[in-house]
């Protein structure tokens, strides 16, 4: 896809942008680590009305505790909103840092509790291994709401990409377990379906920047451990695989028009409208994967976290 269908105001920054074409097991660490240095590049300062806390909670039954990052306004509201955030990375790199500015916003612009997780990542813990510390991560938001301050009626998954297919499988999982009532589902160019560029291909320009079908096809098979698009897969790996999407919370699903993933999430917002999920949508013309991450400042950027918190607060009574 030629640049000038890039939006202007996101041109600038491509050229500092990772690929992560190519992507194997022998580029991975690389890969991780140039990642993390681009990701420095847009970091801001701390916001002076949030304080942020490391905490260890106890992870799945036989597994390591999980480390979370807990993002709270200086100025405590009684029974809070809380987000348990998921960061994005492929499920093969990242941590909270990355989504900092994100959950500093979240925190002092809607007055969240803003729980980030520090799920383990693949190839060296498959599924359901991220997916699991997550549902530990909501099982301990509910357990400590008290001490939290946070209210369990209004409990929010969110994430960006990798982090956007975990949410989107998280609540699938609250959903068939029973145990934990979602309000809300925050899900930024989701990472759904391990078809995609396999068994099923998107329009050739889609892709192109960023997050590619052979970076794709690799997470999905390092967080597998098996061929992507396989038979197998179960729904909480890939939330695009789940047949029934009735009773999961009010949605919303942004995605850039040059998205990888463009094709699975408005299919999947499709199909949650079709199940009578309350469902909006919002594709930004001329972005690319992670666009807002990169450029934040950017009118399109803004707007869109603009959609999303309307969204919050209209569905949380805000």
């Amino acid at each position: 896809m030629p640049k000038n269908v890039v939006n202007p105001e996101f041109l600038p920054i491509l050229e500092k942008m990772p690929s992560f074409d190519g992507l194997s097991d022998r580029s991975l660490p690389e890969v991780r680590e140039i990642f993390m240095t681009a990701v420095r590049l847009i970091e801001g300062r701390p916001l002076s009305d949030v304080e942020t806390q490391e905490e260890y909670v106890p992870g799945p039954a036989g597994a390591p505790d999980v480390r979370v990052l807990i993002y709270r306004p200086r100025e405590r509201r009684p029974n809070a909103p809380v987000m348990v955030y998921i960061h994005g990375g492929g499920l093969v790199s990242g941590h909270p840092e990355v989504d900092d500015p994100k959950c500093q916003v979240l925190a002092s612009k809607m007055g969240f509790v803003v729980v980030s997780v520090d799920y383990r990542l693949a190839p060296e813990v498959r599924y359901p291994g991220a997916i699991e510390d997550c549902y530990a991560v909501l099982k301990w938001v509910h357990e400590n709401a008290q001490k939290l301050g946070i209210n369990r009626d209004k409990v929010v998954v969110a994430g960006e990409s990798a982090g956007g297919g975990l949410s989107a499988a998280l609540s699938l999982m609250a959903r068939d377990r029973k145990e934990y009532r979602l309000a809300y589902q925050l899900l930024i160019y989701p990472m759904l379906d391990d078809r995609t560029a396999t068994k099923v291909d998107p329009a050739p320009d889609f892709g192109e920047y960023v997050w590619t079908r052979s970076a794709n096809k690799f997470a999905w098979e390092a967080y597998l451990g098996a061929a992507a698009g396989g038979a197998d897969t179960p729904a909480y790996a890939a939330a695009a695989r789940a047949k029934d999407l009735s009773g999961l919370p009010p949605t919303f699903i942004g995605v850039g028009s040059m998205d990888l993933f463009l094709c699975e999430d408005l299919d999947y917002a499709r199909r949650l409208m079709a199940s009578g999920v309350p469902t909006e949508v919002f594709v930004v013309p001329g972005a690319y994967h992670v666009f807002d991450m990169f450029v934040p400042d950017a009118e399109l950027s803004r707007r869109f976290m603009d959609a999303y918190c309307a969204g919050l607060k209209r569905t949380l009574g805000l």
